[in-house]
């Protein structure tokens, strides 16, 4: 896939649903993006595109060690 290059009609499809499988085996959108070549925003729209329930945020909670007055 050429980066910046359109993506559109039945490739599109192939790539989002090529996507879709490697997001749902746990893979992070930016590491989608990084591999393709693509923008964070293009496999999140390619994702949002091909129907896929996008997981939440993650990772542990920052704990702040100041003391509150």
């Amino acid at each position: 896939m050429q980066p910046a290059a359109r993506i559109t009609g039945r490739l599109r499809q192939q790539v989002a649903a090529d996507l879709k499988k490697k997001y749902e085996k746990g893979a992070s959108i930016r590491s989608l993006a990084r591999a393709t070549g693509r923008s964070y925003g293009f496999v999140h729209r390619i994702l949002i595109e091909a129907g896929v329930q996008l997981r939440g945020r993650g990772g542990a909670r920052r704990r702040t060690t100041r003391k509150r007055r």
